[in-house]
Protein backbone atom coordinates (compact mmCIF):
# COMPACT_ATOMS: atom_id res chain seq x y z
CA UNK A 1 0.00 0.00 0.00
CA UNK A 2 1.18 3.29 -0.98
CA UNK A 3 -0.06 6.20 2.20
CA UNK A 4 -0.36 9.50 1.29
CA UNK A 5 -1.43 12.71 3.30
CA UNK A 6 -2.70 15.28 1.17
CA UNK A 7 -3.99 19.35 1.50
CA UNK A 8 -2.42 22.60 3.01
CA UNK A 9 -0.07 22.82 5.46
CA UNK A 10 -0.97 21.66 9.17
CA UNK A 11 -4.67 20.27 7.52
CA UNK A 12 -3.33 16.95 5.75
CA UNK A 13 -5.85 14.37 5.56
CA UNK A 14 -4.57 10.45 5.35
CA UNK A 15 -5.19 9.01 2.00
CA UNK A 16 -4.16 5.58 0.16
CA UNK A 17 -3.47 5.54 -3.40
CA UNK A 18 -5.59 3.10 -5.54
CA UNK A 19 -5.10 0.90 -8.18
CA UNK A 20 -5.26 3.28 -11.03
CA UNK A 21 -2.83 5.51 -9.46
CA UNK A 22 -5.72 8.09 -7.74
CA UNK A 23 -5.74 9.43 -3.63
CA UNK A 24 -8.52 8.42 -1.66
CA UNK A 25 -9.18 10.05 1.29
CA UNK A 26 -9.64 7.87 4.04
CA UNK A 27 -10.56 10.75 7.08
CA UNK A 28 -13.29 8.98 7.76
CA UNK A 29 -11.76 5.90 8.26
CA UNK A 30 -8.46 7.06 10.35
CA UNK A 31 -7.75 10.19 11.87
CA UNK A 32 -3.97 10.46 10.24
CA UNK A 33 -1.30 8.08 9.72
CA UNK A 34 0.45 8.42 13.35
CA UNK A 35 0.25 6.20 16.60
CA UNK A 36 -1.47 3.13 16.70
CA UNK A 37 -3.10 3.41 12.74
CA UNK A 38 0.28 2.97 11.50
CA UNK A 39 1.00 -0.55 13.58
CA UNK A 40 1.71 -2.84 10.72
CA UNK A 41 -1.43 -4.88 12.30
CA UNK A 42 -3.64 -2.05 11.76
CA UNK A 43 -1.96 -1.65 8.21
CA UNK A 44 -2.49 -4.82 7.17
CA UNK A 45 -5.92 -4.85 8.33
CA UNK A 46 -6.49 -1.73 5.54
CA UNK A 47 -6.18 -4.32 2.37
CA UNK A 48 -9.49 -5.40 3.22
CA UNK A 49 -11.03 -2.18 2.51
CA UNK A 50 -13.29 -1.52 -0.69
CA UNK A 51 -11.09 2.11 -1.84
CA UNK A 52 -13.58 2.74 -4.45
CA UNK A 53 -16.35 3.41 -1.98
CA UNK A 54 -13.74 5.85 -0.27
CA UNK A 55 -13.93 9.62 -2.14
CA UNK A 56 -10.88 10.84 -4.49
CA UNK A 57 -9.04 13.85 -3.66
CA UNK A 58 -9.06 16.86 -5.01
CA UNK A 59 -7.09 16.93 -8.10
CA UNK A 60 -3.57 18.63 -7.89
CA UNK A 61 -3.75 18.61 -4.14
CA UNK A 62 -1.01 19.47 -1.87
CA UNK A 63 0.86 16.16 -0.64
CA UNK A 64 2.76 16.29 3.45
CA UNK A 65 4.94 13.85 4.65
CA UNK A 66 3.17 10.91 4.93
CA UNK A 67 3.12 10.29 8.72
CA UNK A 68 2.24 13.37 11.11
CA UNK A 69 3.45 13.68 14.44
CA UNK A 70 7.27 12.84 13.61
CA UNK A 71 8.79 13.41 17.24
CA UNK A 72 12.38 12.46 16.18
CA UNK A 73 14.07 11.75 13.06
CA UNK A 74 17.12 10.02 13.40
CA UNK A 75 20.14 10.35 11.05
CA UNK A 76 23.01 7.93 10.21
CA UNK A 77 26.58 9.28 9.19
CA UNK A 78 28.24 7.88 6.29
CA UNK A 79 26.80 4.33 5.09
CA UNK A 80 28.42 3.85 1.93
CA UNK A 81 32.13 3.23 1.34
CA UNK A 82 32.28 5.25 -1.71
CA UNK A 83 30.45 8.28 -0.36
CA UNK A 84 32.19 8.24 2.77
CA UNK A 85 35.60 8.00 1.22
CA UNK A 86 34.48 10.70 -1.43
CA UNK A 87 33.50 13.02 0.82
CA UNK A 88 36.36 12.57 3.04
CA UNK A 89 34.52 11.03 6.08
CA UNK A 90 35.69 7.95 8.64
CA UNK A 91 33.39 5.19 8.47
CA UNK A 92 33.58 4.29 12.65
CA UNK A 93 33.15 0.38 13.26
CA UNK A 94 29.72 1.47 14.62
CA UNK A 95 27.44 3.60 12.72
CA UNK A 96 27.56 7.49 13.69
CA UNK A 97 23.91 8.97 14.76
CA UNK A 98 22.92 12.47 14.51
CA UNK A 99 19.41 13.98 15.15
CA UNK A 100 17.75 16.14 13.19
CA UNK A 101 15.13 18.41 14.52
CA UNK A 102 11.09 17.41 13.81
CA UNK A 103 10.80 20.62 13.09
CA UNK A 104 12.53 20.65 9.78
CA UNK A 105 10.31 18.28 7.94
CA UNK A 106 8.56 19.35 5.02
CA UNK A 107 6.36 17.90 1.84
CA UNK A 108 8.08 15.74 -0.95
CA UNK A 109 7.33 19.37 -2.96
CA UNK A 110 7.43 21.74 -1.11
CA UNK A 111 10.15 24.36 -1.71
CA UNK A 112 13.61 24.14 0.15
CA UNK A 113 14.58 27.28 2.25
CA UNK A 114 18.35 27.89 1.74
CA UNK A 115 19.55 29.56 5.54
CA UNK A 116 20.94 33.13 5.24
CA UNK A 117 24.78 33.46 5.57
CA UNK A 118 25.01 29.45 4.00
CA UNK A 119 27.38 29.53 1.26
CA UNK A 120 27.13 25.15 1.29
CA UNK A 121 23.65 23.59 1.72
CA UNK A 122 24.26 20.17 0.62
CA UNK A 123 21.90 17.63 -0.94
CA UNK A 124 21.35 13.58 0.18
CA UNK A 125 18.83 11.12 -1.17
CA UNK A 126 18.11 8.58 1.45
CA UNK A 127 15.80 5.64 1.60
CA UNK A 128 14.38 5.98 5.36
CA UNK A 129 12.43 4.08 7.65
CA UNK A 130 9.29 4.66 9.04
CA UNK A 131 8.88 3.05 12.62
CA UNK A 132 5.35 1.38 13.41
CA UNK A 133 5.19 -0.15 16.67
CA UNK A 134 7.45 1.22 19.53
CA UNK A 135 11.12 -0.61 19.78
CA UNK A 136 13.22 -1.04 22.42
CA UNK A 137 16.25 -3.19 22.89
CA UNK A 138 14.78 -5.09 19.62
CA UNK A 139 16.87 -7.93 18.07
CA UNK A 140 17.69 -7.86 14.38
CA UNK A 141 15.96 -10.43 13.64
CA UNK A 142 12.64 -9.05 15.13
CA UNK A 143 13.61 -5.55 13.56
CA UNK A 144 11.56 -5.31 10.46
CA UNK A 145 8.13 -6.66 12.69
CA UNK A 146 8.34 -2.76 14.05
CA UNK A 147 8.10 -1.38 10.50
CA UNK A 148 5.23 0.46 9.46
CA UNK A 149 7.03 1.18 5.64
CA UNK A 150 9.66 2.69 3.74
CA UNK A 151 10.20 6.22 2.26
CA UNK A 152 11.96 8.72 0.56
CA UNK A 153 13.65 11.51 2.12
CA UNK A 154 16.61 14.34 1.69
CA UNK A 155 19.02 14.54 4.30
CA UNK A 156 20.20 18.41 3.29
CA UNK A 157 22.77 19.98 5.17
CA UNK A 158 24.48 23.39 6.01
CA UNK A 159 28.02 21.90 5.73
CA UNK A 160 29.74 24.81 7.28
CA UNK A 161 27.10 24.98 10.15
CA UNK A 162 28.05 21.15 10.58
CA UNK A 163 31.39 20.53 10.23
CA UNK A 164 33.52 24.55 10.50
CA UNK A 165 31.05 25.69 13.48
CA UNK A 166 32.34 23.18 16.42
CA UNK A 167 29.76 21.24 18.47
CA UNK A 168 27.71 18.55 17.62
CA UNK A 169 26.05 18.10 13.63
CA UNK A 170 22.15 18.79 14.70
CA UNK A 171 22.36 22.71 13.50
CA UNK A 172 23.87 22.00 10.14
CA UNK A 173 21.00 19.09 9.85
CA UNK A 174 17.73 21.04 11.34
CA UNK A 175 17.07 24.43 9.65
CA UNK A 176 13.56 24.51 8.63
CA UNK A 177 12.35 22.34 5.82
CA UNK A 178 15.60 20.34 5.75
CA UNK A 179 14.09 16.99 6.10
CA UNK A 180 11.56 16.50 3.11
CA UNK A 181 9.66 12.94 3.35
CA UNK A 182 7.27 11.65 0.99
CA UNK A 183 5.64 11.41 -1.38
CA UNK A 184 4.28 7.77 0.42
CA UNK A 185 4.66 5.33 2.78
CA UNK A 186 5.10 2.24 1.62
CA UNK A 187 4.15 -0.50 3.29
CA UNK A 188 6.84 -3.47 3.40
CA UNK A 189 4.90 -5.77 1.58
CA UNK A 190 5.33 -3.70 -1.48
CA UNK A 191 8.65 -3.20 -1.13
CA UNK A 192 10.44 -6.38 -0.47
CA UNK A 193 13.62 -5.48 -1.92
CA UNK A 194 14.41 -2.37 -0.08
CA UNK A 195 17.78 -3.97 0.28
CA UNK A 196 18.43 -3.77 -3.08
CA UNK A 197 16.92 0.02 -4.45
CA UNK A 198 18.78 2.34 -7.02
CA UNK A 199 18.48 6.12 -5.69
CA UNK A 200 18.89 9.06 -7.78
CA UNK A 201 18.95 12.72 -7.43
CA UNK A 202 19.14 15.40 -9.81
CA UNK A 203 19.99 19.52 -9.52
CA UNK A 204 18.86 21.52 -12.19
CA UNK A 205 18.36 18.35 -14.35
CA UNK A 206 21.91 16.88 -14.02
CA UNK A 207 21.98 13.56 -12.24
CA UNK A 208 24.70 14.03 -9.35
CA UNK A 209 23.76 10.90 -7.34
CA UNK A 210 22.85 7.28 -7.89
CA UNK A 211 23.48 4.71 -5.74
CA UNK A 212 21.69 1.23 -4.72
CA UNK A 213 21.17 0.77 -0.59
CA UNK A 214 22.84 -3.26 -1.57
CA UNK A 215 26.02 -1.14 -0.34
CA UNK A 216 24.75 -0.09 2.88
CA UNK A 217 27.48 -0.99 5.39
CA UNK A 218 24.80 -1.15 8.09
CA UNK A 219 21.54 -2.80 6.89
CA UNK A 220 18.43 -1.59 7.94
CA UNK A 221 17.33 -4.30 10.27
CA UNK A 222 21.07 -3.70 12.34
CA UNK A 223 19.78 0.12 12.11
CA UNK A 224 16.81 -0.59 13.62
CA UNK A 225 18.45 -3.14 16.28
CA UNK A 226 21.36 -0.60 16.78
CA UNK A 227 19.30 2.70 17.44
CA UNK A 228 16.90 1.04 19.85
CA UNK A 229 19.68 0.51 22.44
CA UNK A 230 20.08 3.90 22.90
CA UNK A 231 16.45 5.49 22.55
CA UNK A 232 12.99 4.24 22.29
CA UNK A 233 11.64 4.39 19.17
CA UNK A 234 7.84 5.38 18.75
CA UNK A 235 5.49 5.10 15.90
CA UNK A 236 5.92 7.87 12.89
CA UNK A 237 9.91 8.05 14.45
CA UNK A 238 11.80 8.22 10.64
CA UNK A 239 15.46 6.75 10.58
CA UNK A 240 17.66 8.10 7.86
CA UNK A 241 19.97 5.53 6.60
CA UNK A 242 22.54 7.08 4.80
CA UNK A 243 23.40 8.61 1.54
CA UNK A 244 25.21 7.19 -1.66
CA UNK A 245 28.04 8.77 -3.07
CA UNK A 246 27.26 12.21 -5.31
CA UNK A 247 26.55 14.70 -2.39
CA UNK A 248 27.95 18.35 -3.40
CA UNK A 249 30.51 18.46 -0.60
CA UNK A 250 32.72 15.19 -2.46
CA UNK A 251 32.56 17.08 -6.13
CA UNK A 252 35.57 18.75 -7.57
CA UNK A 253 35.22 21.35 -6.82
CA UNK A 254 32.53 20.94 -4.13
CA UNK A 255 29.43 22.48 -5.61
CA UNK A 256 26.08 23.42 -3.40
CA UNK A 257 22.43 24.77 -3.99
CA UNK A 258 21.56 28.32 -4.04
CA UNK A 259 18.28 30.11 -4.51
CA UNK A 260 16.34 29.06 -7.61
CA UNK A 261 17.78 25.51 -8.09
CA UNK A 262 15.66 22.87 -8.47
CA UNK A 263 16.26 19.15 -7.32
CA UNK A 264 14.15 16.45 -8.13
CA UNK A 265 15.05 12.97 -6.54
CA UNK A 266 13.78 9.59 -6.58
CA UNK A 267 13.31 5.77 -6.37
CA UNK A 268 10.93 3.82 -8.33
CA UNK A 269 9.41 1.28 -5.28
CA UNK A 270 9.11 5.19 -3.69
CA UNK A 271 8.21 8.07 -5.77
CA UNK A 272 10.02 11.09 -6.67
CA UNK A 273 10.36 14.75 -4.49
CA UNK A 274 10.64 18.04 -6.56
CA UNK A 275 10.84 21.32 -5.65
CA UNK A 276 13.05 24.80 -6.16
CA UNK A 277 15.69 26.41 -3.38
CA UNK A 278 14.90 29.79 -2.31
CA UNK A 279 16.50 32.41 0.22
CA UNK A 280 15.39 32.11 3.77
Amino acid sequence: MRLVRFGARGAEKPGIVDGDGRIRDLSSHVPDWRDQFIDPVALAELRALDLSAFPEAPEDSRLGAPVSEIRKIIGVGPNYHESARLAGFKVNPEPTLFMKAATAVNGPNDPIEIPRLSTRTDWGVELAVVIGRTAKYVSVEAAMQHVAGFTLSNDLTERNFQLQRGGQWFKGKSHDTFAPVGPWLVTPDEVPNYHDLTLWLEVNGERVQSGETNRMIFKVPYLISYVSRFLRLEPGDVIMTGTPAGVGLSHDPPRFLAPGDRMVLGCDELGQQNYICMQG
